[in-house]
């Protein structure tokens, strides 16, 4: 019977060990494909300037000038998306290695609303962030996890019109987790949406036009949320994205979930 019992529970465990796999299989080919979509817009801008250059379509020198300079801005977009989604990947796989220490929530709480209560306050948003007991810890890199959850809070700052911002921890105490709930006056419909535009130069020789999509380029909300979602799982906790509903409103409110285990003093 003992060895009935052992092959029962191998079976077992190989089947987890199949689905883990497979769910990773299907993360990874969706990081993948998001990847490729997030570093289509400044490439096609940079193809696309290159090409007015190359085809002569510029009215005069100076205007020349301003292309090229215009295509260098381009450039450096997309080298600065290239390395925060490498130096993520990087970090997974174990080349950039994680410093795990045990930290004090209320600390990196308030180094979270230190980097984000401005840019909350210039798109006229309230943003509270409550602070959580002091008696609250968890294992992370301290650098890692300020960096995820300021990812996302800046996120919605860019998706949220109006209403409020708010961060919170809880403790469940039998379970010994510790949970990390950002709310946003939005539904999580708006986290999924192919929101980035492309502009092709070709087409549209406004340099205003031009300068300000190029300005406007970087990592989507979906894609902040992915990379914030592979550091979190890579330091041992999980995210998840869903909609809270309440009684007082009728509108859906975001909510993103992080869940890490409390750490001992």
């Amino acid at each position: 019977m003992n060895e009935i019992e052992d092959l029962k529970e191998e079976l077992k465990q190989t089947q987890l060990a199949y689905q883990m796999a497979a769910q990773m299989s299907q993360f990874k080919a969706g990081f993948l494909a998001r990847t490729s979509h997030e570093l289509r817009s400044p490439l096609s801008s940079l193809i696309g300037l290159h090409q007015l250059i190359l085809s002569d379509l510029c009215d005069s020198p100076e205007e020349q000038k301003e292309f090229i300079a215009q295509a260098y801005r381009s450039a450096l977009k997309l080298m600065k998306l290239i390395d925060e989604i490498v130096a993520v990947a990087k970090t997974e796989y174990g080349t950039n290695k994680l410093h795990l220490e045990k930290l004090q929530l209320a600390e990196v709480f308030t180094s979270i609303y230190n980097l984000t209560h401005l840019q909350a306050a210039n798109r006229n948003l309230k943003l509270e962030v409550i602070p959580p007991e002091y008696s609250l810890y968890i294992n992370a890199d301290r650098v890692r996890i300020i960096q995820s959850i300021t990812n996302i809070i800046d996120s919605g700052i860019s998706l949220v019109e109006s209403g409020t911002i708010k961060v919170i921890s809880s403790c469940l105490a039998e379970q010994n987790l510790v949970k990390i709930d950002i709310y946003f006056d939005c539904s999580s419909k708006l986290w999924q949406a192919e929101e980035q535009k492309l502009i092709d130069p070709t087409k549209s020789n406004n340099l205003e036009e031009i300068r300000d999509f190029i300005e406007e380029i970087g990592l989507s909300p979906k894609m902040k949320l992915l990379l914030s979602q592979t550091l979190v799982e890579t330091m041992g906790g999980s995210l998840e994205l869903f909609d809270s509903y309440s009684e007082s409103r009728q509108e859906p409110i975001a909510c993103i979930s992080i869940t890490y285990q409390q750490a001992k003093l």
